[in-house]
């Protein structure tokens, strides 16, 4: 059980994928987050070093797809300036909306990384789903409501998983 909280990999920003490293393993898609992933849950528009990053993915022939658990309003008014797609209310770590981001794209589970910054809804929903996971640190010190209560629990999980020898990173605070 505890295997599917633990991601394929570990950055510490999605400023450390690069179009390089993901061609290196023959992705053609990204299944990200939006909130504490890519900006801070409490702003509402991208950063320009964010919008050079999807740029460079576009340019190197990489779809992006957000997923959020977040209202239609906030990723709409986020994803919509940037031409990204995007799923809201997804549901994460429930399956329908990782399946749905795939055939968005028209991409192989192979083909794909899901990027978030939570165990509990983005690395166990893309495990679920088989697909390659790679967890960031949030890109905020804070968190809404409903994240502190997952961050209590991801921190257990951490606890557990850096004691059976299967954390090989330590979390920055």
């Amino acid at each position: 059980m505890y295997s599917y909280f633990i991601p394929s990999q570990f950055v510490r920003s999605v400023f450390h994928i690069t179009p390089e490293m993901l061609k290196e393993r023959g992705v053609r898609g990204i299944i990200t987050d939006l909130d504490n992933t890519l900006v801070e849950w409490d702003r509402p528009d991208a950063t320009p070093k964010l919008i050079e990053w999807f740029k460079e993915m576009k340019d190197a022939g990489i779809q992006v797809t957000i997923v959020s658990n977040n209202n239609e309003m906030r990723v709409h008014s986020f994803a919509d300036p940037l031409g990204i797609p995007f799923i809201s209310r997804a549901r994460k770590p429930l399956g329908n909306a990782f399946k749905q981001a795939l055939k968005t794209m028209s991409v192989k589970k192979e083909e794909v990384v899901v990027i978030g910054d939570q165990l509990l809804t983005d690395v166990f929903g893309g495990n679920r789903q088989k697909l390659h996971t790679i967890l960031v640190i949030p890109v905020a010190k804070s968190d809404g409501f409903f994240t502190k209560f997952n961050r209590m629990v991801e921190r257990r999980i951490f606890s557990y998983l850096h004691k059976k020898g299967q954390v090989t990173w330590e979390e920055e605070e």
